[in-house]
């Protein structure tokens, strides 16, 4: 706290000194980092490529980056546990959370101690730019979890000229944030300058609590901040560095005995690049990074006779994965380029609350594309790469083929195929608590075939998309509890299989000058091989839509924005299949500047605007003071929360 505060001061003083230019902000152009712009190249060559960008962002009043990519990304579904700054349940083209990878600037951030759980929970919104979401297999440049996509959260960029924005606000349900950035370019040197902070004391988590839980509301506080250095050490050679902090507090009640839930985190993202354009067709990037992940965990219960039982004390669990990025672009001859790569993981996580032993894992990676350029044909371009994984005694070849036909003026068809990997969790190698399922280390990869296919087109302010995609995972990872000398269960690789397909469609329409609409469906059918039913928490049908209202000549704007979940069903110890789906969430958003240079703005959202009652996940619990009777819950979505905040933009 104390060292956000320091920042925060440091910072306002600085941008006290500095005289504010008049014309609005632009981005400083510089040398494109191979790394930084690998989501459109891949994009280029056939991925399937959706952006939350900037304007979204802000106009919505979203806290976190969860909040933005649940209503704002087509065919994703995600679903907060707990609302802001908390675990989610997600789901991109069918898949498991632990499918899909997560990064920030590039650099990886899932958790991989646990592969379901979701590194979302300290992504505050206010300091991002754009949220790039890759969806399909992508396991050939980003590596293990990428099975079902990327997402790619994208921090403020460096600008040419000084500038930046102080903002405050609160909500309903308790609630503050603050948040400040500057950023400015100085002779060769570029900078750019974060801190936030989001605390609550949040809503109550549960649609039914027993007697014995008296902490009934989930509430965070979460400080961030960071910033990126960037100067021109020669022509064409760029040094690039990041750095973010976190400190949070996050809490987890639970719906019975829980006095006292929370887990206190500390984390630490960096990374330092180095871009080399040595000559018109040769261009190098070589990044390091490193990821420190590391959480207290405390839990005091409730007794049935009065008193207090202290379940976990301040108990220790977290990561630290840290490795080199090295990436080349070649242009050797008239029709083609080459990307060429390695990366190196170095991954070591334990965890005292449910037993990992602390172990270390190695990754070394070798990536080769090739690809066609306009050159060679002038509406088609086509790629094909490689990827072998090294992992201790593990090894393992994916690899991937794509394109993207301009079929003719506002139409064009994509597409891609590969394979892709997911290596072991750390528990599921190590786990050695005597609760639960025993780690394997004998573990091999799950394995995927993917396939995605898009037609698409704009024309007459109107853009469109229709995507099938379909995915079939092999060597599925599960706990067994039927092996001979394991009573509490051992993971093994499983011969069965899981079968993905379904379809997306998505459609923009420019209604009028000042108003567009947006929307879009997905249908998914994931499936066990033999097994007739969807998987848990993976909703077969979803949609969203918005209306936006952005008049240039005037001081304000307005934004609706719905979202619709189809049948989702889970498992639940005593109540066997249970339907929590089939809801639906509107925001309702406007802003308004109060001054002619559009510097100072007022900005609101109504969350959930009609109050739906909807639960995110559901499961159940013993009732108190029984051994046998259970009661059924459902974790709560945030109910109506108004949101308003004031900014003033330097």
């Amino acid at each position: 706290m104390k060292q956000a505060l320091l920042l925060g001061a440091a910072m306002a003083t600085l941008a006290a000194a500095v005289k504010a230019e008049t014309a609005p902000v632009e981005e400083l152009v510089v040398t494109a980092r191979l790394e930084e712009t690998l989501p459109q190249d891949l994009a280029r060559y056939g991925s399937d490529l959706s952006i939350v960008g900037e304007a979204a962002l802000r106009d919505n009043l979203y806290l976190d980056v969860s909040q933005a990519l649940q209503m704002q990304t087509p065919g994703l579904f995600l679903s907060p546990r707990n609302g802001p700054f908390s675990y989610v349940d997600l789901s991109l083209q069918g898949s498991r959370t632990g499918d899909v990878l997560w990064l920030v600037d590039g650099v990886r951030i899932n958790n991989r101690l646990y592969a379901s759980t979701s590194p979302a929970d300290t992504l505050p919104a206010s300091m991002v730019e754009r949220i790039e979401v890759l969806k399909g297999g992508q396991s050939l440049f980003y590596g293990t979890q990428a099975v079902a996509g990327a997402i790619n959260v994208v921090t403020r960029g460096y600008a040419e000229d000084f500038g930046g924005a102080l903002t405050l606000g609160g909500h309903t349900n308790g609630g503050v944030h603050a948040d400040l950035y500057l950023r400015d370019t100085v002779g060769p040197h570029r900078y750019v300058a974060w801190a936030s902070k989001d605390e609550a004391r949040g809503h109550r988590t549960f649609d039914v609590f027993q007697p014995s839980a008296t902490d009934r509301r989930r509430g965070y506080d979460v400080v961030s901040f960071g910033g990126k250095y960037g100067t021109d050490l020669a022509d064409g050679l760029a040094l690039n560095l990041y750095v973010q902090h976190t400190d949070a507090h996050l809490e987890y009640p639970g719906p019975r005995l829980t006095r006292l839930a929370f887990n206190d985190r500390d984390e630490e993202i960096a990374s330092a690049s180095l871009d080399w354009t040595a000559r018109a067709d040769v261009q190098l990037s070589v990044k390091g990074y490193f990821h420190d992940w590391d959480s207290v965990y405390s839990t005091v219960n409730n007794r049935p006779d009065g008193g207090i039982e202290i379940v976990d004390d301040l108990a220790y669990w977290g990561y630290r994965d840290y490795g080199v990025q090295a990436l080349a672009k070649l242009n050797l001859h008239r029709g083609f380029e080459y990307q060429l790569g390695y990366d190196f993981q170095n991954f070591r996580g334990r965890d005292e609350v449910l037993r990992i032993a602390d172990r270390t894992e190695t990754v070394h990676a070798f990536v080769a594309q090739a690809r066609t350029t306009d050159d060679l044909i002038e509406n088609l371009r086509l790629a094909a790469g490689l990827r072998h994984n090294r992992t201790g005694d593990t090894e393992t070849t994916i690899w991937n083929a794509s394109g993207r036909w301009d079929a003719a003026p506002g139409l064009y068809v994509e597409g891609m195929v590969g394979t892709a990997f997911i290596l072991p969790s750390a528990e599921q190698l190590y786990a050695v608590d005597p609760c639960c399922a025993a780690g394997n280390p004998a573990l091999k990869p799950e394995r995927s075939l993917n396939a995605n296919a898009s037609i698409g087109g704009q024309a007459a302010g109107l853009s469109w998309q229709v995507t099938g995609f379909a995915r079939r995972a092999s060597d599925l990872i599960v706990d067994d509890y039927d092996q001979p000398g394991f009573p509490d269960g051992i993971y093994l690789n499983t011969a069965g299989k899981v079968r993905v397909r379904g379809l997306e469609a998505q459609a923009a329409l420019q209604v009028a000058e000042a108003v567009s609409a947006r929307a879009s469906f997905a249908y998914t059918r994931a499936r066990e091989a033999g097994v007739g039913r969807q998987f848990d928490r993976i909703p077969t049908v979803q949609a969203k839509a918005g209306l936006d209202y952005a008049p240039a000549d005037r001081p304000f704007g307005a934004s609706a924005s719905l979202l619709w979940a189809g049948d989702v069903w889970q498992t639940v110890s005593g109540f066997g299949r249970v339907n929590y789906g089939n809801y639906v969430v509107v925001d309702l958003a406007a802003h308004l500047h109060l001054d002619r240079d559009r510097r100072q703005r007022l900005t609101a959202r109504l969350e959930n605007a009609f109050d739906e009652a909807y639960a995110t996940r559901v499961n159940s619990a013993l009732v108190d003071g029984s051994t046998t009777a259970r009661f059924l819950y459902g974790f709560r979505g945030v109910p109506r929360t108004l949101h308003v905040s004031y900014a003033h933009n330097f």
